[in-house]
């Protein structure tokens, strides 16, 4: 079996978009099963019917499974490349869990009402927790990205 073409040249962009790929299926996975599963504190659509409810979970947790088994997939179509980069990777899963995470507090919690982090209780430490730490894995994100670019 010959090796792929370009074996060995890295690319750190692939290794990005495989990281935001895993981070985006990660963050829904522990959004999933923390939030909606364990506690259930909500669901991914409250807007309707529990069932509604139950089967829009079913549908956010594919979302999220799917997205991580594609990033695999491109992970180990880089690892025959020999082109990771593991810090490109790294940075990718941050931002792309970090920028989920402030999609979904921003966009679906605050713009579109589909659901709150909790209810009947006072938000606001909730969600500044929930964006705070999205912002600094976005920003841990990006650094670890641009470090990758210098030094894989």
């Amino acid at each position: 079996m010959q090796p792929p073409p370009e074996y060995g040249v890295l690319l750190p962009t692939r290794s990005v978009w495989a990281g935001v790929l895993i981070g985006i299926g990660i963050a829904a996975f522990v959004d999933e099963t923390v939030f909606h599963q364990l506690l259930h504190w909500h669901h991914f659509y409250d807007r309707s019917t529990p069932a509604a409810g139950l089967v829009s979970d079913g549908l956010f947790h594919a979302f999220g499974w799917f997205a991580v088994v594609i990033g695999l997939v491109m992970v180990a179509d880089l690892r025959r490349r020999a082109g990771l980069v593991g810090r490109s990777l790294a940075g990718g899963i941050l931002l792309g869990a970090g920028a989920f995470q402030l999609y979904d507090g921003t966009v679906q919690h605050k713009l579109l009402d589909l659901h709150q982090i909790r209810y009947q209780v006072d938000l606001t430490l909730y969600d500044w927790t929930w964006n705070v730490l999205a912002v600094l894995m976005v920003v841990a994100g990006v650094l670890l990205i641009r470090a990758g670019r210098t030094r894989p």
